[in-house]
């Protein structure tokens, strides 16, 4: 960065500098490193501060919902939190959707909402709004700071509380998650001595910190280790089981430690969509557990008496629907959490989920030969076989191949951020899993907001590696002002837009049998130029009509830095028609399978 001004290296000028510099240089000493300045008056203390701090990389965006969720891109990558700093009134209401997600999702935010100063609100002032406790329904910890004052005390009192949001940002209280503080600041808030105002606004006192750059506080979450004893009588529960079954949703287990225990276990493995095990798997895992389970037949055959759910799966009805109450399960959950849709679960194992794969895997007896694995790997071979047969071959561009192509083409250490609606649900029907990328999917509310600006998040948490996001064109334009992010990422961005005109996902709801209402509440057509978007946020643009140039656009866009928007158009109704083809084809091979290899006794 540039040099720092002289301002930041002398004593603050007034208390409203005095506490923005404290606060930014708190959060530098808690880890944080990513800053999302949205620009505002009222912040500007703050934005300043951030800008002049060396230990920090600013990145500035003039949409604060958009800003909000490249920090949680940002957090989502890396695991560390990402702070957003934001000017007072609705400004601070627009990071409520990616509070939303983060606190779901479990992800570590601070969001640092400038405000007026107390004796502005309920007056009627400008730009005034109760913005203490505004986001309280989403975030972990909320505090209001009142305007700082030239005391002794306060620097205490700031950095105090920095330490503490970014310890309940990283799950000190139980679970990750947003927090927001809320700063009053009283004018000047530049880094002058006074102006004809306040002319008192001055500061008399010493800002520093702890020595050696330590944070005012450390504080870590408690270790979440499973009790031995609780180990030890599932791993009792689990050699009394004769035929077990391993299911993985989103997690942050390490996708390693999952196959490590699956493969101690002689349990299949089975992985929905969100899964990051689906990506970057180290041993055998199935991909069509969706599939396997709308199999009535096979359904009824392949009942475990045991199952070990890892994380949550949001993206298969036919899953959790088929895994109900009367089957025997144990569900293996982060501290905090707690996923149990169907109310099925009949007991939660609650810890570090990687280490607790890993000591299962070291307490369980190792499975070398396993009849039930292996019949459940033969019908997982029959469903992929269908499937690749159907797509793989001369078929034409679909968005179920699409789905899949994408997936199969994020090289070794890539990311692939997928949107929710139909691009998360193709990607768990038809998407074969792989090792060596990284899966990331907002699936906490399930929304299509932010996904252009999570993507880019991403990218920016993951240095030269390409990024790819596979979204449809409702999620594209819902967060088109995304691009209005003033940091371009130094990799391979690649944004892959399935383009049907509309809400497709409605076509397979019963919505889409009211013909009266269905186009215009439902399927919504947009009629937009995505050709002139791509240029008018600056980004190589490719129209796909066809399988060839897909392909060709896509290969090429993961190897060449900047910007891409690979743009693919969809027929609704053939769409459809396309499912339901391949559908059939995979219940046939099903229908096969089970008339032509028995289910282990």
């Amino acid at each position: 960065m540039a040099e720092r001004p002289a301002w930041f290296d002398a004593p603050p000028a007034n208390p409203s500098t005095a506490m923005a510099r404290a606060v930014v240089d708190e959060l530098v000493r808690g880890g944080v490193t990513e800053v999302i300045v949205c620009p505002g008056s009222r912040s500007a203390a703050l934005a300043m501060a951030a800008h002049a701090e060396p230990g920090l990389r600013v990145h500035v965006h003039v949409d604060e919902r958009s800003a909000a969720f490249v920090a949680l891109g940002l957090a989502r990558a890396s695991g560390r939190a990402a702070a957003v700093i934001t000017t007072s009134g609705s400004a601070v209401a627009n990071l409520l959707p990616a509070a939303v997600e983060a606190d779901h999702g479990a992800i570590p935010l601070v969001l640092l909402t400038a405000d007026r100063p107390v004796e502005l609100r309920h007056t009627g002032a400008n730009q005034t709004i109760t913005q203490p406790g505004l986001l309280s329904a989403a975030v972990r910890w909320h505090v209001d700071i009142g305007a700082p004052e030239d005391r002794a005390d306060a620097v205490a009192l700031w950095r105090a509380t920095v330490s503490r949001a970014l310890a309940e940002a990283h799950g000190f209280g139980g679970r990750p998650g947003p927090v927001q503080v809320n700063l009053g600041f009283r004018e000047p808030t530049v880094p002058v001595a006074d102006d004809d105002r306040y002319p008192a606004a001055t500061w008399t006192h010493d800002i520093a910190g702890r020595g050696d750059g330590l944070p005012w506080t450390a504080a870590a979450p408690a270790p979440a280790v499973a009790d031995d004893a609780v180990l030890d009588e599932l791993v009792q529960a689990i050699d009394r089981a004769g035929h077990g079954l391993v299911v993985v949703g989103d997690t942050t287990a390490d996708p390693a430690a999952v196959c490590e225990l699956g493969a101690a276990l002689g349990w299949p493995v089975v992985a929905e969509g969100t899964a990051p095990v689906r990506l970057a798997a180290t041993a055998r895992v199935l991909a069509t557990g969706t599939h396997l389970f709308a199999h009535d037949e096979f359904r009824e055959l392949a009942r475990p008496d045991l199952v070990l759910r890892i994380g949550r799966t949001s993206v298969s009805s036919t899953i959790d629907r088929a895994l109900g109450a009367d089957v025997p399960q144990v569900g293996l959950v982060a501290p905090g959490q707690w996923h149990d849709e169907r109310r099925a679960i009949a007991r939660l194992l609650v810890g570090d989920p990687t280490a607790t794969c890993r000591r299962l895997a070291q307490r369980c007896r190792p499975v070398q030969v396993s009849a039930w694995r292996d019949w459940w790997n033969g019908a997982d071979d029959a469903v992929s076989a269908a499937i690749a047969g159907a797509l793989d071959g001369t078929a034409g561009l679909s968005e179920p191949y699409v789905a899949r192509r994408v997936a199969a083409a994020v090289p070794a250490g890539g990311a692939l951020v997928v949107a929710a609606s139909m691009p998360i649900r193709d990607v768990d029907r038809f998407a074969a899993t792989r090792d060596g990328a990284r899966l990331h999917a907002n699936r906490g509310a399930s929304g299509i907001d932010g996904q252009v600006s999570t993507t880019l998040g991403v990218a920016l948490a993951s240095g030269d590696t390409p990024t790819v996001g596979l979204l449809g064109d409702l999620a594209l334009l819902h967060d088109a002002n995304g691009m209005l992010l003033t940091t371009r990422p130094s990799g391979p961005v690649v944004f892959v837009a399935v383009d049907n005109d509309g809400g497709g996902i409605f076509s397979f709801l019963p919505q889409a049998a009211f013909t009266d209402s269905f186009e215009a509440v439902f399927g919504t057509p947009h009629g937009r130029d995505f050709h002139a978007l791509a240029r008018f946020h600056g980004l190589a643009y490719t129209r796909a009509e066809d399988v060839e140039t897909f392909r060709v656009a896509l290969d090429a866009a993961v190897e060449t830095p900047g910007i891409h928007l690979v743009h693919v158009r969809s027929d609704r109704s053939d769409n459809v028609a396309v499912h339901r083809e391949l559908a059939a084809a995979i219940t046939g091979a099903l229908d096969t399978f089970v008339d032509t290899h028995d289910a282990p006794a």
